[in-house]
């Protein structure tokens, strides 16, 4: 499955990919925000993530752009099970931080989640020393439903995280509003 949105392709992440992957998820500062990858993260296990997505019912994403020439691969989104349901997922390469291209592809990858797939509900977290992260859910609607320790693979341990959620309806309400906003 492939989404443009006005400055992103989204698509399958593929074998070729793992170079890109590991540069970015492989940078510490990007390591360090994420539950799930290692640091240092390197190309065997980029081709290993990679892999293991071949088939997989989740859809996860590639994020390209045309703005970054020297990053094409800006990052990588999806969804994936959790235990409180689907869990929105995503990284940037530190390049591409500060340009608004995770609320952008999150915008996509929820009108997939809650037009497309149907899902009742979305969660997602953030580390309690990522507001970055924070904002972004933000914007695309979230609200905080907790607080709890979450293992970081990079880190080696416990760090405090921040739980999210957004319903379908809610989301409907949010892009109602962000429509309205546009045409004003």
């Amino acid at each position: 499955m492939f989404i443009r949105t006005d400055r992103l392709l989204l698509r399958p992440l593929w074998p070729e990919d793992a170079p890109a992957v590991a540069r970015g998820a492989g940078d510490r500062a990007v390591a360090w925000m994420l539950a799930r990858v290692p640091h240092p993260y390197t190309l065997h296990d980029a081709a290993v993530f990679i892999d293991g997505l071949q088939g997989a019912p989740e859809p996860v994403f590639a994020m390209l752009t045309h703005d970054l020439p020297e990053v094409p691969l800006v990052g990588v989104i999806g969804l994936h099970r959790g235990d409180g349901g689907y869990e929105l997922g995503y990284w940037l390469a530190r390049a591409a931080w500060g340009c608004g291209y995770a609320t952008e592809a999150g915008r996509a990858v929820l009108d997939l989640a809650f037009e497309g797939l149907r899902l009742p509900r979305v969660v997602a977290d953030h580390f309690h020393d990522n507001p970055a992260s924070g904002r972004v859910l933000a914007k695309l609607g979230f609200r905080p439903v907790g607080m709890a320790p979450r293992h970081s693979l990079a880190r080696g341990g416990l760090v405090d995280s921040r739980t999210v959620a957004l319903t379908r309806p809610q989301w409907r309400a949010h892009r109602a509003g962000q429509m309205e906003m546009k045409a004003a």
